[in-house]
């Protein structure tokens, strides 16, 4: 029996019990991969992605271990859910003009403390203050740095459109708009690398492809560490007392670690490896995440169909944000059709091995997400099914 479907095996048996569509997360590889983000880091503490979690029972597990410290969330809402619910060290990863929150917020001396907020614009401390509705506390702040690379006098950008800062100059203005604005304390910087943490440089039947993209990874690693120091350099100059400096993400822990300027890294997808992480050079996982649903019907030789299963990932869309049915092995989407929303063909020899009532069992393309369809998470070790935990929905948190 191969290791998958010895998996298929132990998954179907520690769920029999369980009526599908269902959702699990696999300890032992869950724990493993959580080992190895640590193992990369070399060091560093890593910064749990809640988005990419989106359980709070599953990152009160990962923060207990050795090398994991703090969360990255990713709305204002959630952050000061997180920080009520006893998450001490709550960094937003993205600016809000969530006016309410922040009237909480500046309210609320222990949320103040636990909770940093992200901003690259002079107009959003504006905002934030305008929203104090009478709050006092002073808000701890990070500046974002833009991590694209940009070639030939910026005519060729590669990276994503996220902050406006850019060159050292422009986050050191940053940080004396901050340091000069009552209220705020500077305390971090954050850049996320997404063009090579979130970009897989092995793709299947595409060598010339996957070269192409080690090059473009390796030129912005380099240009990147360079225009970090600076970066940093700079912004100590302005706030001495600056505590962190993030950087990374599931695709580049190790290379990000590397530079003496980061002091943390961010990682979550890394936790459930999802089918976007299979395509590294950097690491392998194992999958940890799953969902199962069940077969419906059997419309003839060589095809079953099972309920539901369209959940497509966030991105430009393609079918590498489609999720993947991955047990038993063999099973294909119909081209004419694809995942549907209610009921999903699925092509293949083996489907005739299947009854109406078995499980596939699917990988989502993205992390995080597979939990906006799933109220819970069926935690499995072993052959048996140890604890069933609610997911941010199954909390009533549903906050993007």
């Amino acid at each position: 029996m191969t290791a998958r479907a010895a998996d298929r095996a132990r998954y179907d048996r520690a769920t029999a019990h369980l009526e599908a569509p269902l959702a699990l997360v696999d300890l032992d590889a869950f724990d493993a991969n959580a080992d190895d983000l640590v193992r990369r880091a070399q060091g560093k503490p890593v910064r749990v992605a809640s988005k990419s979690v989106r359980c709070r029972a599953l990152l009160e597990r990962v923060l207990a271990r050795p090398g994991f410290a703090g969360v990255m969330s990713f709305t204002l809402a959630e952050s000061l859910w997180l920080a009520r619910e006893g998450f001490d060290d709550v960094l937003l990863a993205y600016p809000s003009t969530d006016r309410s929150a922040y009237a909480e917020l500046a309210a609320d001396a222990r949320l103040a403390a636990a909770v940093t907020v992200m901003v690259d614009d002079p107009a959003q401390l504006g905002l934030i203050d305008a929203a104090r509705g009478g709050g006092t506390e002073e808000i701890r702040v990070c500046l974002e740095l833009d991590t694209s690379l940009r070639l030939w006098g910026g005519r060729v950008r590669v990276g994503a459109r996220r902050s406006p800062l850019h060159s050292p100059a422009q986050v050191a203005d940053m940080a004396r708009a901050v340091a000069r604005t009552p209220g705020f304390r500077l305390v971090g910087i954050m850049a996320y690398e997404g063009h090579v943490a979130g970009v897989g440089d092995k793709l299947a039947g595409r060598p010339l492809r996957s070269r192409a993209v080690r090059l473009m990874q390796a030129a912005a690693r380099r240009e990147l560490a360079a225009r970090r120091a600076e970066v940093v350099r700079a912004v100590r100059a302005v706030a001495p007392g600056l505590e962190f400096v993030n950087g990374g993400g599931t695709g580049s822990v190790q290379h990000t670690a590397a530079e003496d300027a980061v002091t943390e890294i961010a990682a979550g997808s890394g936790l459930y490896v999802p089918r976007l992480f299979d395509n590294y050079t950097s690491f392998t996982g194992r999958p940890a995440a799953l969902f199962a649903m069940p077969v419906v019907r059997r419309p003839g030789v060589g095809v079953v169909t099972v309920l539901g299963g369209g959940y497509p990932a966030s991105g430009v869309a393609g079918r590498d944000r489609l999720p993947v049915p991955y047990l038993p092995g063999g099973l294909s989407y119909d081209r004419r059709e694809g995942p549907g929303e209610v009921q999903t063909p699925l092509l293949g020899a083996v489907a005739d091995d299947l009854l109406v009532g078995d499980r596939v069992w699917f990988r989502h393309a993205k992390a995080g997400e597979l939990c906006e369809r799933f109220d819970r998470l069926h935690l499995v070790r072993g052959e048996a099914v140890t604890q069933t935990v609610p997911t941010y929905r199954g909390e009533g948190r549903t906050f993007l």
